[in-house]
């Protein structure tokens, strides 16, 4: 299966996920008296049109280049990223708002079995993450990480949720809005996962060195390419999940034209079959000097 495939089908997940929790959340926290889940289910809603983006962003973004965009379209799948934020930080927003406003107004304990729906929900949503997580590093997608991080605050604001009720049935009367606190303090986590995920977005948009692993091991692999004397200069920057490298080459000075020609095409071929997450390798010759 390509990573393409691999991340769409891991997106369909997401919708399946959150659509089916966005119901259960809203249901129980509003025949149970809390607001923390309702908060939960505006996530969760939020979260569906998130995994929307993230699905049209993976898509467009691997469309084959063409006469308007020679390098492809990899940079739309930032670009979704930066919008996924967006929903994050507008449900926050919501959340923080309504929890505030509900801590002012008298309401009723929250009923006993929202815990034992939060539990099964925080289980769910911490598999859901540690899934989407491992197929955003095999695809090396940013957007497909952010619909990780989705999963993982979706679980975070559970988990607060699930105390501010606990506190609230434990300690009775007078503690009503335990759950409203609690999710006061979750919209606060889902800002600061709103940037854990913003960052790696744009530090790709701006071409950020970061990948200092791989321009080692695409020196080690030149180096076998017969002909190749030695690497000098090496920049790697990520469009969408591919990895675009500018590699200068040292070889020696007194062969053709020709020869150093058939070496820089020998060697993007080696890299290419041998590095499959590079998208085009753009190779210069320099002579080797002899002192």
């Amino acid at each position: 299966m390509s990573i393409e495939n691999t991340a769409v089908k891991t997106v369909y997940f997401s919708i399946a996920g959150n659509t089916s929790l966005a119901i259960i959340k809203g249901l129980a926290g509003f025949f149970g008296n809390s607001f923390a889940l309702i908060a939960d289910a505006i996530e969760s809603t939020s979260d569906i049109f998130s995994s929307l983006l993230v699905l049209f962003g993976i898509k467009y973004a691997n469309r084959p280049a063409d006469k308007n965009h020679p390098y492809g379209h990899g940079k739309a799948e930032p670009l979704v990223t930066f919008l996924v934020v967006g929903f994050l930080i507008a449900s926050a927003a919501i959340i923080a708002y309504q929890s505030i406003k509900n801590i002012r107004t008298p309401h009723h304990l929250p009923e006993s079995y929202t815990l034992f729906i939060l539990g099964a929900i925080i289980l769910w949503k911490e598999i859901s993450y540690r899934f989407v997580i491992r197929r955003s590093k095999q695809t090396k997608s940013t957007s497909l990480k952010a619909d990780a991080w989705h999963h993982r605050s979706d679980a975070i604001t559970s988990v607060a949720a699930f105390i501010g009720i606990l506190i609230a049935l434990i300690m009775g009367e007078g503690y009503e809005s335990a759950d409203d606190w609690a999710a006061l303090c979750a919209s606060g986590i889902i800002l600061y996962n709103s940037y854990l995920i913003f960052r790696p977005a744009l530090s790709e948009i701006m071409d950020e060195h970061l990948y200092d692993d791989l321009i080692n091991e695409v020196r080690i692999f030149s180096k076998k390419v017969d002909g190749v004397v030695d690497t000098e200069k090496c920049y790697i920057r990520k469009t969408g999940m591919k990895y675009y490298v500018d590699l200068h080459v040292i070889v020696d000075s007194n062969i053709t034209v020709r020869h150093g020609h058939e070496i820089a095409h020998n060697l993007k071929d080696s890299l290419m079959a041998d590095l499959p997450q590079l998208g085009n390798v753009l190779i210069h010759i320099e002579p080797e000097i002899h002192s």
